[in-house]
């Protein structure tokens, strides 16, 4: 656990998104292999931490190529590594989902970018010193994930979702436009 500390794809995000895609799976009545989504849910985004780590690789297909390896080491079947390969592959919002597994950990994540929860992980990104990411470069991917993320939640449970948390982050973009001078101020 202590390699997986961020405040926007971390081990609470991690337990977040598994949390969620059960929930959204239970909601639509569809059963989940649990060893495979929890796994997936943990390590979707390892790539994105030491010692995994490539700056020039996609953080999913790091992990992809990591996750067999560490789930050797913790005695995961054989038989279900790909299936979990496969949810971590199309874990983001742009991606195309095949499986449960991998359809309602795609959800989950994708409802990630929305809502407090969205405002939180985006805005946690901010580079204090003044260097980018800038608030106002988060404040704008707030805005392109309301444009981009809601299309590509595509589970019925999800779905259902997307009205409040789309209206809790489009409330918290005015009031902070209204507040800072339409960004200018932050």
């Amino acid at each position: 656990m202590a390699n997986f500390r961020h405040p926007a794809w971390g081990a609470s995000h991690a337990a977040r998104d598994y949390s969620l895609a059960v929930k959204l799976a239970a909601a639509d009545k569809v059963q989940l292999d649990d060893d495979v989504l929890y796994a997936a849910a943990w390590l979707h985004d390892m790539g994105a931490f030491a010692p995994w780590a490539d700056p020039k690789a996609d953080h999913a297909e790091v992990a992809l190529s990591s996750a067999a390896e560490v789930l050797a080491g913790a005695g995961f079947p054989a038989a279900k590594l790909d299936t979990v390969r496969g949810a971590i592959r199309t874990h983001m919002h742009e991606r195309t989902p095949e499986g449960p597994e991998a359809l309602y950990l795609h959800d989950a994540d994708a409802l990630e970018w929305l809502g407090a929860i969205g405002a939180a992980r985006l805005l946690a990104l901010v580079d204090p010193n003044g260097a980018a990411p800038t608030t106002p470069m988060m404040a704008a991917g707030l805005e392109d994930m309301l444009a981009k993320v809601p299309a590509r939640v595509l589970s019925p449970a999800g779905r259902a979702l997307l009205p409040a948390r789309k209206a809790e982050l489009e409330q918290f973009l005015r009031n902070l436009r209204a507040e800072s001078d339409n960004f200018r101020q932050l």
